[in-house]
């Protein structure tokens, strides 16, 4: 079994020295030996790494993450927890496609101010109904002895 060494490891994986003792105080991956004070990993560890940065880039916690471990280090990955989370970035995909085309839309728009441009004034009604006309928000008033 090949071991790399802690340096080595952070250059080959892109992932700082520090961040690399963090997942290890985490659980996420797991140290082989030491050379002086110097900590060794397996080769798995690359893969682990890699593992690592693709939950995170689609929005998983540390903590979810490591239980998509096995004890060992090997990959546990459930299908139906992927496919979900699958679907809620197909979701913000889409989203932010609609987001990206009215803005483009208001920024092209013929209208003398984005005030007045309509595809505008729907965007705020679904980001915020009371931003574009609705009856504003009032506090309640105080009942005597409050």
């Amino acid at each position: 079994m090949n071991l790399i060494d802690i340096a080595a490891l952070s250059q080959s994986s892109g992932v700082p020295p520090s961040t690399l003792r963090y997942y290890e105080e985490l659980g996420l991956i797991h140290s082989c030996a030491r050379h002086g004070l110097r900590r060794q990993y397996d080769e798995q560890t690359l893969t682990q790494l890699a593992l690592i940065s693709l939950g995170k880039a689609a929005g998983f916690s540390l903590e979810q993450i490591k239980g998509m471990f096995r004890q060992d280090g090997s990959p546990n990955l459930s299908r139906p927890i992927l496919h979900e989370r699958a679907d809620a970035i197909e979701n913000q995909v889409r989203r932010l496609k609609a987001l990206r085309d009215t803005l483009r839309h208001v920024a092209d728009c013929s209208a003398p101010s984005h005030m007045q441009c309509p595809k505008f004034q729907q965007l705020l009604r679904v980001i915020h109904p009371q931003a574009a006309g609705a009856p504003p928000w009032r506090p309640k008033r105080r009942r005597q002895g409050e």
